[in-house]
């Protein structure tokens, strides 16, 4: 078996034969379906029956994680100022929720005892909030390695921003000289 961790995938335009190449690639047993609304009218074979179905087939496990999902709203509050984009902001306030902590226990537990990949739409990881994920993992001491393509990983290191308290939650304060996307 691969080295312990958890892995990020984006489905993209991917077919799911395609989608299905990359896990069995890297040894993926689980599919944590990190969308907080797990469809696609594009991509129909993503919407989560369908995909779980399909995993189940080829011997693979599906989980739907929506407290890890994006599409969060930013705080008036918010200290995650480093964030330009409000989606990106906005679900780095919601990392601050118990409902999220819960969620990342999961997955983190879930690592020692098989290999999860985290899945979301976008096909790259810096576009998508799965980074945030990873960084919140990464925090914890769990590495994350990003599946890009075939034969193609980029292995996760903290955000320059990233901050990082006792209790293991992430902020981003405007605390570099360039603010994040």
């Amino acid at each position: 078996m691969a080295a312990p961790g958890v892995l990020t995938v984006g489905h993209s335009t991917r077919t799911f034969e395609e989608l299905l190449a990359l896990l069995r690639e890297r040894d993926v047993t689980t599919l944590v379906d990190v969308r907080r609304f797990p469809g696609s009218r594009r991509h129909p074979q993503f919407n989560a029956p369908r995909l779980a179905r399909a995993l189940e087939e080829a011997g693979l496990a599906y989980i739907h994680e929506p407290d890890l999902g994006g599409r969060r709203e930013p705080r008036a509050d918010s200290p995650n100022t480093a964030w330009r984009l409000a989606s990106f902001r906005g679900y780095a306030d919601h990392m601050a929720t118990a409902a999220f902590r819960d969620a990342l226990e999961r997955v983190h537990e879930s690592a020692a005892r098989e290999r999860p990949a985290v899945m979301c739409a976008e096909a790259v990881p810096w576009r998508c909030h799965r980074q945030l994920i990873a960084d919140a993992l990464v925090a914890r001491g769990t590495p994350v390695t990003h599946i890009l393509g075939p034969g193609q990983v980029r292995v996760h290191e903290l955000n320059p921003s990233a901050r990082v308290s006792a209790d293991g939650l992430v902020v981003y304060p405007v605390a570099t000289a360039a603010r994040l996307c």
